[in-house]
């Protein structure tokens, strides 16, 4: 299988043998400057890796050099993205302080005002571009939408080429909101790439998942077959933000995604059974959520110490079916005996019995034996 290119955009590079990034989108005003710095920042640090904003107008468009000049100076180095439809090439030519603000550009060929002209200061600038055929803004009359929207993307990221823009600075995507239909029409296209030897860097998605956990499932079945696959270089989980709600669910939903696929590692992993009729369920479900927790709130100084902690894998089960097998297969796990009246737990460590923890302090117990073994 041919690789994708590597494409640097900002400080960070996708394609080749690089980690999948993880990016995501604002959904303030980008005239706003103040509230589009304050959300930019509060993605990068739920660890997006590349932050795009619309710049749909010319109050968003002048906001851009100052919204890059102040991440700057509050310490955020990481790629912004110039978000455009129909006035792109309007924008990008009369706003050039802009244009070299930005890290990439992305646009949509079905509302473009002037593809030539957007290709030319791309080149100009030294940016890539995201060529992006979206199934709701296509302009087909074709049954066929799948298969439209794979020769167009290729033939525009070939007109891109033909235009002097290198192929290491052309990433192209094919979204469509429906699973199944997301899945196949990236199939088509990474084929269709194989067997042309023509391979361009991929940005993966639907591209309306909904809202909710209705959301999070349908990203997730999509992503997850397509990266299993080796699909994508670059991903982003479209989630219909509720009222008031942050950004960075998305964020979250991402990296769940590539560490329950090991292709990255974030955070310590929690095994818990779900409980049933043979569990003492309340004593149970309270102590794994208080473990569960102290985990989270502690993740990032064990990772500070030891980077190798973002691996760990740390099981609660809640009686002795799965239990001690679960338990012995984690770095560390702690296993409930089942309904008993005595209160009591046994702990595991690299697969090896540690102790018997019993009474009324076995949670604090643990967590003493948990920091020890970070």
């Amino acid at each position: 299988m041919i690789k994708s290119p590597e494409v640097k955009i900002g400080n960070i590079c996708i394609g080749g043998n690089n980690p999948i990034a993880i990016q995501s989108m604002t959904n303030t005003n980008t005239a706003d400057t103040e509230a589009s710095v304050s959300q930019c920042i509060e993605l990068f640090d739920a660890g997006a890796e590349i932050v795009r904003l619309t710049v749909n107008d010319h109050e968003a468009a002048v906001a851009i050099p100052k919204i890059k000049s102040s991440l700057k100076k509050k310490g955020y180095s990481g790629p912004l993205v110039g978000d455009f439809h129909f006035n792109s090439f309007e924008l990008l030519n009369a706003y050039p302080d802009m244009a070299s603000s930005l890290d990439k550009y992305r646009i949509n060929p079905s509302n473009i005002d002037d593809f030539n002209g957007v290709i030319h200061i791309t080149k100009a600038n030294n940016k890539p571009i995201r060529i992006g055929i979206n199934a709701g803004s296509i302009q087909t009359k074709s049954k066929n939408i799948l298969d439209d929207m794979v020769s167009i993307a290729l033939k525009y990221a070939q007109d891109a080429e033909e235009l002097g823009l290198p192929r290491d600075q052309i990433v192209i995507s094919v979204k469509i909101s429906d699973v199944m239909e997301c899945v196949k029409v990236h199939e088509m296209l990474h084929k269709k790439m194989q067997e042309l030897k023509r391979v361009y860097a991929l940005h993966i998605g639907l591209t309306e998942a909904g809202s909710g956990l209705k959301g999070a499932i349908y990203s997730t079945s999509a992503l997850s077959i397509l990266l299993n696959k080796g699909i994508g270089d670059t991903i982003r989980v479209s989630i219909t933000s509720e009222p008031h709600e942050s950004r960075t669910k998305e964020i979250k939903i991402a990296k769940n995604i590539l560490q329950a696929l090991s292709l990255r590692f974030y955070h310590p992993q929690i095994i818990s059974c779900p409980g049933c009729g043979r569990t003492d369920n309340e004593y149970f479900q309270d102590l794994s959520q208080k473990i569960k927790k102290y985990v989270e709130d502690n993740a990032e100084k064990w990772l500070q110490i030891n980077p190798q902690t973002a691996t760990l894998k740390i099981a609660v089960m809640g009686c002795r079916v799965n239990g001690p097998g679960e338990s012995q297969s984690a770095d560390i796990g702690i296993n409930l005996p089942g309904k008993t009246e005595e209160k009591m737990a046994t702990v595991y460590t690299k697969g090896k019995y540690l102790k018997t923890l019993k009474g009324k302090n076995i949670y604090n117990e643990f967590i003493e034996i948990l920091e020890n073994f970070i």
